[in-house]
């Protein structure tokens, strides 16, 4: 038999009404853990109206953590509003240890007017000792005028000393004004020995009227020997005029013997107008043993 039609949309609309899912709850929704997780850590993603009761109070519990540890940090992301009075004294005490650090360290970010009398004086002692310090090394950031009177004879000592010594090294910042009659005399013998020196190195930088009689033979004795094997090896720093006759004679010797062997070899050095019969011959026979190989048929591989 067929069921009436307002029957039968009446028991639709029953199960319709039981079939739709229930709305979430407080009591029946499921944490959703990667939500919480976001939410704990201070992500972007985090969504707090899927927390429940429990969860929003231990995500506050862990923003508040957070950001007292942005506030012992001195962090930008430091909120000190929400500090309560105890944590907003340990911030405080962090922030002052911070600049006192920073002050000892002589950081220019320091804060000198939020220290307290004692430890301004530590700051003060260990910011005279570090320009102490500067000024015993020579640097730039020195401060003179904060030395006291037996600092600034130590100083006066030291640099004395350090002038001292780029004279003797023959350095720019030598000032020859500052120098005891003493330590003159000590800075012109070091100054004739790296003459010496590089007169004896046939440097341009000597200065021969510097020598000593004994000082300029030795080093004209070296000038003769160094100039000889540069002739003899054909160098263009030969100066032929600076040879004995013996030495011109030995030069000539090795340039005859270089030109035989750059026309042996067919080089633009050789100079056939300086050859004699026999090494005109020697140049003919190596020629004619190269022609030979040439004209020497390769060998069938087999």
């Amino acid at each position: 038999m067929d069921t009436p039609a307002p029957l039968a949309l009446v028991l639709l609309t029953v199960w319709t009404a039981f079939a739709q899912p229930k709305p979430a709850t407080d009591q029946n929704r499921q944490p959703d853990e990667t939500n919480v997780t976001a939410c704990l850590r201070g992500h972007s993603s985090c969504d707090v109206s899927l927390l429940n009761a429990d969860e929003i109070k231990v995500v506050a519990e862990a923003s508040r953590k957070r950001n007292l540890d942005y506030c012992m940090e001195g962090s930008s992301l430091c909120d000190p509003t929400r500090l309560s009075a105890s944590d907003a004294k340990s911030v405080e005490n962090s922030r002052y240890r911070r600049n006192l650090d920073k002050c000892v360290d002589g950081f220019s970010s320091c804060d000198p007017l939020a220290l307290t009398p004692k430890d301004a004086a530590t700051v003060r002692k260990q910011a005279q000792s570090r320009n102490f310090d500067n000024c015993m090394n020579g640097a730039s950031i020195c401060d003179p005028l904060s030395l006291s009177p037996d600092q600034l004879k130590t100083i006066q000592t030291a640099e004395l000393r350090r002038n001292l010594d780029r004279c003797i090294e023959g350095l720019s910042g030598c000032e020859p004004l500052k120098l005891t009659e003493a330590e003159a005399a000590k800075v012109k013998a070091a100054n004739l020995r790296r003459n010496r020196d590089r007169c004896m190195d046939l440097s341009a930088k000597c200065d021969p009227l510097a020598l000593t009689e004994v000082e300029a033979g030795a080093a004209r004795k070296v000038f003769q020997r160094t100039n000889l094997a540069n002739c003899r090896s054909g160098l263009a720093s030969c100066r032929p005029l600076e040879l004995s006759r013996e030495e011109l004679s030995a030069a000539q010797a090795a340039f005859r013997a270089r030109n035989i062997e750059s026309c042996k070899r067919g080089r633009p050095a050789c100079d056939p107008s300086l050859l004699t019969g026999p090494d005109m011959a020697a140049v003919n026979a190596a020629f004619q043993e190269k022609r030979n190989r040439l004209k020497r048929p390769a060998k069938v591989q087999p």
